[in-house]
């Protein structure tokens, strides 16, 4: 079924084949609409539903990428490398590629919100994933165009360690056990020379030390905290 509106089917249409599908492909393209609605525009009818489901629908497309490519990787190291996958900053970055500020309808004070359009272009794309998902009730129209963009993100955070997500894994994982977020403890040491480990963060849950680490800042030093405790906890769990 085609949007009322000519120009938004137009619109919607145009979007369909940036992300190299056919306009003939089994579109709901009420559902697209929906997915490209921020609340602004009506507090019913927006993207939040259609954003929920494609927050699980990303997470998959990036666990099976990850599977099917390196499947000798650590456990781990894949809910590291999902987690920067994922994230808002990646997420808007493909959605800029393939233009969705052009499409999504904003409304109101939003519309000048530059801080906030990151998380907008995130939310939005994962809602777009959303609609075609529940379009077909499978990966079809998905995996042709998004796989790619993971592979290729994936080979990248391999080679730079650096960007690993260890932090946001934990995280993911202290919720998923215990619907609880570790807490970190940060102290500036005293250096009489200016090293690049100036803080030392501890990690902590349910009174019991996780793991400590040092960095140059307070974000690297909790970094490198929760990674020490998320692969500690990781080798725990496999033993």
């Amino acid at each position: 079924m085609s949007i009322a509106y000519p120009r938004r089917q137009r619109q919607l249409e145009s979007l369909i084949r940036k992300l190299g599908l056919s306009a003939d492909a089994p579109i709901k393209w009420e559902l697209l609409d929906l997915a490209l609605t921020h609340p602004t525009v009506s507090e019913s009818a927006n993207y939040e539903h259609l954003e929920f489901v494609g927050d699980a629908v990303v997470r998959l497309v990036a666990a099976i990428v990850l599977w099917e490519n390196y499947p000798d990787c650590p456990v781990g190291d894949f809910a590291a490398i999902r987690s920067v996958l994922v994230s808002d900053r990646i997420l808007a970055q493909l959605a800029r590629e393939y233009g969705l500020e052009l499409h999504l309808l904003v409304a109101g004070s939003a519309t000048a919100d530059k801080v906030g359009q990151e998380s907008r272009l995130a939310d939005a794309f994962e809602a777009v994933l959303g609609a075609l998902y529940l379009s077909t009730n499978n990966l079809q129209l998905i995996r042709s165009w998004l796989d790619p963009h993971f592979k290729q993100l994936a080979a990248e955070i391999r080679l730079d360690p650096a960007r690993f997500n260890y932090k946001a894994a934990l995280q993911e994982w202290t919720q998923a056990k215990y619907k609880v977020l570790p807490e970190y403890r940060v102290v500036e040491m005293n250096q009489p020379q200016h090293n690049q480990e100036r803080f030392l963060a501890e990690v902590w849950l349910h009174g019991q030390k996780l793991g400590e680490g040092k960095g140059r800042s307070i974000k690297a030093s909790e970094q490198a905290a929760a990674k020490v405790a998320f692969l500690s906890l990781d080798n725990q769990e496999k033993s």
